[in-house]
């Protein structure tokens, strides 16, 4: 037993010393789809969940690599006696991003990221009748991620980003901007460990 609790308090103190100079960053984000298209006139945001970590400093240039995940949901049960599902999105945004960190704008930090969103629709209910549970489906596409953290403390940060995703389609569904472009606005904190 107390080796166990050493072994607890060596690890806290050991991850407490490596965190005044750790690349890393967890945030939480509120995301709301926007634009005339299947996601954000069809979906809500619930959550994304975010994790940096900073490889590199160029200068003012900080760069590294990011993987969020989010859920957005489609409920029509409210809208129509025929249609009675509800479809959840679950996004995974690996991306990689260059960060600006300057002394003239010190709380302040643009970024912009690149990267691949995954898109799982995850059906459950019914449509026409018919059950439609278990039905799922993935998209996925290109990702530009743009956005501005500023400083709170130290540690503790508010951020606003963009992310566009340019899905790629399958023969059957029509390629045009309504079905292939999804606009996502996020807003939130994040935490420098």
């Amino acid at each position: 037993m107390i080796q166990k609790s050493l072994l607890v308090l060596l690890l806290f103190f050991s991850i407490k010393s490596f965190s005044q100079n750790s690349k890393f960053s967890l945030e939480l984000n509120y995301p709301i789809p926007i634009d005339k298209n299947f996601v954000g006139e069809n979906y809500s945001g619930i959550i994304d969940l975010g994790a940096k970590f900073r490889f590199a400093e160029l200068n003012i240039l900080k760069l590294g690599a990011s993987l969020n995940s989010g859920i957005l949901v489609n409920d029509s049960r409210p809208n129509n006696e025929f249609q009675d599902f509800k479809i959840t999105a679950y996004l995974i945004q690996p991306r990689i991003f260059a960060e600006l960190d300057m002394e003239s704008i010190k709380s302040f930090h643009p970024f912009i990221g690149l990267g691949y969103t995954f898109i799982i629709f995850d059906a459950k209910g019914t449509q026409n009748g018919f059950d439609i549970s278990g039905g799922s489906q993935t998209q996925s596409g290109l990702n530009i991620n743009l956005g501005i953290a500023y400083n709170i403390t130290d540690k503790l940060f508010a951020q606003v980003q963009y992310d566009y995703v340019k899905i790629s389609l399958e023969n059957e569904i029509p390629d045009i901007k309504y079905n292939t472009n999804v606009n996502i606005l996020k807003i939130g904190l994040g935490y420098r460990l």
